[in-house]
């Protein structure tokens, strides 16, 4: 019997599988811009709202929140019900949130509105990863992710360029209407052009699988099935206990424990850069343009990753950009004396650390079975956040302590280095496995 997985394994991706890819490319371009645009918005924020830099520090962080209950909740959710539904509910909820972001009066308001909009990013993250890994040939999956999560940079990038532009003649609440905007005018392309993965239909066999199946092998120009193959392994089940199992602990708590440690670099960097330019006594659309120039880093740091990942072990090359990543950003926290100097740091940094976030995704995708993708990921991602809630809160509290910009950004440069000692140890735990194996 033929397995329509280890056609789309082996064969060359098909016109619909680099739409589908593209797709999610945009999608996540989406994550990028709407997690972002509170930093464009935060400097306007701060000066109309009167609110010092450790409440601005909450404000900055409530969608992380949300995203990390997306992410677990919903990234759950998509390996039960399917990736696309997913997709299109976290669409409308971001769309949604933006919109609502727009006008609200109070940090209350504002905070209340930012939770439930990261609930349909986080959800929108964990979904997309899955579905562009399952979509990908194994030739391709891990530049196919790296590409994925290239999106989310240049999102904020261009996305970011525009808000820039904005800013210039219009409030802070002009970047959110911009958000709500942009994401609603996805949704119809998610709907259109990203049927369910071929993966999925096999593993959860739902409602017509075979139809379904057949109906997305011949848009792919390859033959159709007589009948679906077994799942990889009917006896796992979906849930956050599958992710301990004794083949899988070892991966998820070390994966998980890195992603939070380096998101709390990343995070510092992409939060707090417009506010700390705005104090360094430039105005909030040049503030603004410094942040795009770090997405700009940061999308060209997961385009080059991703070709690397072909040529070079995957981990290895995470620990060595993570390293990069803790010494870029401790760089940008010192002196500078141009505007084009602190530029050019700050777009380093969001070279190295956005390089890591890239190849921390192709790693989730290799190392969570398809039956748990979406929801390891999720977890992981999840259960990160909690690292991207702490930064904004944690470098707004030293901020308005008095801590000096240089101090702050070597102690929260730290998470990488960190994020790098764990990969370390899971190498090498791997490798011992094997040993014991062969053995």
């Amino acid at each position: 019997m033929q397995d329509p997985r280890q056609t789309i394994a082996t064969a060359p991706l098909s016109r619909l599988q680099f739409i589908a890819i593209a797709v999610c490319v945009i999608a996540t371009a989406l994550d990028g811009f709407d997690v972002l645009s509170i930093s464009f918005a935060s400097p306007g924020i701060a000066e109309e709202w009167k609110i010092d830099k450790a409440a601005l520090g909450v404000v900055l962080s409530m969608e992380l929140v949300g995203m990390a209950v997306g992410s677990i909740i919903i990234g759950a959710l998509a390996d039960k019900i399917g990736r696309r539904p997913v997709m299109l509910g976290c669409l409308v909820a971001m769309a949604l949130g933006m919109a609502l972001a727009a006008v609200a009066t109070d940090v209350v308001t504002l905070s209340a509105v930012r939770f439930a909009t990261g609930i349909g990013i986080g959800g929108m993250l964990a979904a997309t990863a899955a579905m562009v890994a399952e979509y990908a040939n194994a030739r391709t999956r891990n530049f196919a992710v790296a590409a994925m999560a290239t999106g989310y940079p240049l999102g904020a990038a261009f996305g970011g360029a525009i808000a820039s532009s904005l800013l210039v003649d219009f409030d802070w609440r002009s970047v959110f209407v911009l958000g709500a905007a942009l994401t609603a005018g996805v949704i119809p392309l998610v709907y259109a052009f990203l049927p369910e993965s071929v993966e999925f239909l096999v593993e959860k066999r739902p409602r017509a699988a075979l139809e379904r199946v057949n109906a997305l092998l011949r848009r792919m120009g390859r033959a159709p099935v007589i009948s679906l193959p077994p799942p990889q392994d009917a006896s796992h089940r979906s849930n956050v206990s599958r992710l301990f199992a004794p083949d899988l602990v070892r991966a998820t708590v070390l994966l998980t424990a890195a992603y939070f440690a380096h998101i709390v670099t990343f995070y510092f960097i992409l939060k707090w850069t417009p506010k700390i330019v705005v104090d360094l006594g430039y105005s909030p659309s040049v503030a603004g343009g410094v942040l795009v120039w770090t997405s700009l880093g940061g999308a060209t740091g997961a385009i080059i990753l991703g070709f690397l990942t072909s040529k070079y072990q995957l981990r290895s090359l995470i620990i060595g950009v993570l390293f990069l990543s803790a010494v870029s950003v401790a760089a940008f926290g010192a002196p500078h004396s141009s505007l084009t100097q602190l530029t050019l740091v700050a777009a380093t940094a969001g070279f190295f650390t956005n390089s890591a976030i890239v190849g921390l995704y192709a790693l989730f995708a290799q190392s969570f079975p398809t039956e748990v993708r979406a929801g390891g990921t999720g977890f992981v991602i999840g259960v990160g956040r909690g690292g991207a809630m702490m930064a904004p809160m944690i470098a707004g509290v030293l901020l308005q302590n008095g801590m000096g910009l240089l101090e702050v950004a070597l102690l929260m440069a730290s998470g990488s280095v960190l994020a790098a000692a764990l990969l370390l140890y899971l190498g090498a735990n791997r490798e011992a496995e094997k040993a014991r194996t062969a053995a």
